[in-house]
């Protein structure tokens, strides 16, 4: 009796589990940074002001609104190098990056603004350079953060930066960023979200009331 009556109580509670969990469920709107790895798109392991790309690199930054860098969007369009610098000889103390820059979709933009059409660019810089320089030379105005993180590409968009969005399509919690919540980038999104958890902490102690008060009846 007391085993029945506990069941019947979790299984009641697993739709308000289930909505604990997607109550909670975000993504950040972002520019992602990506390096070509052959013929498929690979997340950079670090930020465009450390990477340093060599001659003959195909490198792409992509804004959408995802969870983490597993389900972030790539970017789209040709990321083939010889068609992107065709047009770029090469030259001593250079070298040449091939830049695939997609501005994402309507739906994934902030409030008011509307993404650019997607462009590719060729960037010649010294052979030093960092992506975040190559990138400059090409698609400016780049506006960062006080942290350093990558808030605009060609002055899109105006204004946020790596600002929390409910994948309801609601606007972001005030004050809530990745940099003050933590993004994909920090936990590769392999934990459980922050819903999830407290969902199971309040089956676990509701169910334990309830058997508490099925054994006090009987």
């Amino acid at each position: 009796m007391i085993r029945r009556a506990t069941v019947l109580f979790l299984a009641a509670l697993l739709p308000l589990l289930a909505g604990a969990g997607q109550a909670q469920a975000a993504g950040y709107r972002y520019w992602s940074f990506w390096e070509r790895d052959g013929s498929a798109w690979t997340y950079a392991t670090v930020g465009p002001s450390l990477a340093r790309p060599a001659d003959g690199d195909v490198q792409g930054f992509r804004f959408s609104v995802s969870e983490d860098s597993g389900d972030a969007a790539k970017p789209r369009g040709s990321a083939d190098f010889d068609t992107i610098c065709a047009k770029t000889p090469a030259e001593d103390g250079t070298k040449r990056v091939a830049l695939v820059i997609d501005f994402g979709t309507p739906a994934d933009a902030p409030s008011g603004e509307r993404p650019p059409a997607g462009r590719t660019a060729c960037a010649q810089v010294a052979e030093d350079a960092t992506t975040a320089e190559a990138l400059a030379s090409v698609a400016e105005p780049l506006r960062y953060d006080s942290n350093a993180l990558l808030c605009a590409i060609a002055g899109y968009p105006a204004k946020g930066c790596g600002e929390q969005v409910a994948t309801d399509g609601k606007e972001p919690s005030p004050g809530e960023t990745a940099e003050t919540t933590g993004t994909a980038e920090d936990d590769g999104g392999s934990g459980p979200s922050v819903g999830l958890i407290a969902g199971a902490a309040v089956v676990v102690v509701l169910g334990a009331a309830a058997v508490w008060q099925v054994r006090r009846r009987a």
